[in-house]
């Protein structure tokens, strides 16, 4: 398991040992609950994505691409970042804060949430939009 905020920042490597940039964000599908790309800050800045296929490891100190892997490119990805996100029920309760998420870094699949006011399952999941991540109200 991995917290989101342990990959933000980490080199992008190729199999050739040369750094691709280096990660500013997880993209995430939260309908299928997986990581779908990463997000990097290249060279000259200038900001690209990497689709989660792409990567073949996640190290503590690196990610690793695939050998046969397409580069950075400028295909969209989900636009809005989880971490830092409101939260809100499907009722309109508000629930706090995002401040992290740990997700399996074998297959992207996101397990948890971690709220201002709590751990949420990733199966209460629901949306992710411009204004929140809209969760399952329970109970």
């Amino acid at each position: 398991m991995m917290l989101f905020s342990r990959v933000r920042g980490l080199p992008v490597v190729a199999p050739d040992a040369t750094e691709t940039g280096v990660v500013t964000s997880l993209a995430v599908d939260v309908d299928a609950g997986t990581v779908t790309h990463l997000r990097l800050r290249g060279r000259h800045r200038r900001e690209t994505v990497l689709p989660w296929a792409a990567v073949h490891a996640v190290e503590p100190d690196a990610v690793l691409v695939h050998a046969h892997s397409p580069g950075p490119s400028d295909a969209p990805a989900p636009p809005h970042d989880l971490l830092g996100s409101r939260v809100l029920t499907d009722t309109g309760e508000a629930r706090g804060t995002v401040l992290d998420a740990v997700f399996d870094p074998d297959t992207g699949r996101v397990l948890a949430v971690f709220t201002t006011l709590g751990t949420l399952s990733a199966e209460l999941l629901l949306g992710l939009g411009d204004y929140a991540l809209v969760v399952r109200a329970t109970g």
